[in-house]
């Protein structure tokens, strides 16, 4: 029976050292204030020369590298407790053709890089990375493109396909990433497209579903149907989203109605609702629940034995974020489960806003420090015990 009590087994992976540091490190992004001070002080901090302070505090925790390379220590060290990695190259806000055709290569590196290596499962990518901010936003919005911007948007589509013809081609799944609900749209349209193209025989390509959105479950049930028609199988990201105080802040600013679920139980009635909306339709649905929340990992454990479903059934991941919720991922990976961590890297002055955003989750989001801290000191006691 999975249990995420078991210290022991969550933090395998970690000498006392690191144990240390992850406590200390938690300790210090679980004070508001020292956060909000760090997302200040962090960018001055690094063009004066506190690089190697950076690089092997928050950075070592939650990033495996600045680059594919410096990633294989961490790939193959989860690789040990059979948790696969997820390779993110997390550079974010860049604009120029330039920037995006370099993640364009970064991000078939990776591809490359997963076709040679059990470890590593599925790669990911965000279509911010590849097309500007403002061109997703008029695409979704439906507005009528200029002979330029049209252009420019083939660009985009060209590129996206590249990506996931070369992962249908390597047999790799790779995720798309949900972004923010104003572009979401052009986001899901190019997952739908590639879905259609690339998932004849089974998912390559999965799109990603923020539950945060009061409406996200409809999709989930329409893009089934879709795939139903056009004879295409479903890859589903499951995930609560990350943008919710943006999102907010934006439909007040600019007077419509807010995507936001009306409360957290909300959100994770709707989430759960998707788990089992998958379940049920396994026969077409290939899913990867990204969750920190044990509740929802343990239902997704009982709907599979429900089902009479293998614990190593490859239709069905778990994934947690590097650095975050060990007791989850080693705790279900132990008992035979399909687990992957995203692993992040960049170079750290480019990782920069991924840190700040971990460091101010692990603030906001309710009893997420608390518990990290309080898995961490637990472990700490039993490794003391056990030397007496």
């Amino acid at each position: 029976m999975v249990s995420f009590d078991n210290t022991e087994n969550a933090f395998k992976a970690k000498t006392n050292g690191e144990l240390r540091k992850s406590y200390w490190l938690f300790k210090l992004i679980g004070n508001p204030f020292m956060v909000k001070f760090g997302a200040k002080t962090a960018p001055i901090a690094l063009n004066i020369g506190f690089k190697g302070l950076i690089k092997s505090t928050i950075f070592k925790q939650f990033v495996g590298g600045e680059n594919i390379h410096d990633c294989s220590q961490t790939v193959a060290q989860l690789g040990k407790y059979n948790i696969g990695t997820i390779l993110d190259y997390s550079v974010e806000g860049k604009e120029s053709e330039q920037d995006f055709d370099h993640c364009l290569n970064e991000t078939l590196e990776t591809i490359k890089k997963a076709k040679d290596d059990v470890n590593i499962p599925f790669c990911v990518f965000k279509v911010t990375g590849l097309a500007r901010f403002d061109l997703l936003t008029k695409v979704s919005a439906l507005h009528v493109l200029s002979v330029e911007e049209d252009k420019e948007w083939n660009m985009v589509k060209h590129r996206v396909h590249l990506i996931c013809k070369t992962a249908m081609d390597s047999d790799q799944p790779v995720f798309i990433d949900a972004e923010e609900s104003w572009i979401q749209t052009a986001i899901d349209r190019l997952a739908e497209d590639n879905m259609m193209a690339c998932n004849k025989t089974k998912a390559i390509v999965y799109n990603t579903f923020q539950f945060y959105r009061h409406d996200r479950l409809n999709y989930l049930e329409e893009t089934l149907n879709k795939a139903k028609e056009e004879s295409f199988f479903v890859g589903a990201k499951l995930v609560r989203g990350a943008y919710m105080e943006k999102e907010r802040k934006r439909a007040i600013e600019m007077h419509y109605p807010s995507p936001i679920q009306e409360s957290k139980i909300a959100c994770d009635m709707d989430y759960d609702k998707g788990l089992r909306f998958c379940v049920e339709h396994i026969d077409r649905i290939s899913v990867c629940a990204g969750t920190h929340n044990e509740n929802s990992s343990l239902l997704l454990v009982n709907l599979m034995k429900e089902k009479n479903i293998a614990p190593n059934d490859k239709r069905i991941y778990f994934s947690q974020l590097l650095g975050m919720s060990d007791h989850i991922s080693y705790n279900l990976s132990l008992n035979g489960y399909n687990v992957a961590k995203y692993v992040p890297y960049g170079p750290v002055k480019e990782v920069l806003p991924y840190l700040i955003r971990r460091a101010q989750e692990n603030t906001s989001v309710k009893g997420q420090t608390g518990r990290e801290l309080n898995l961490i000191m637990k472990e700490k006691a039993r490794r003391a015990q056990t030397k007496l």
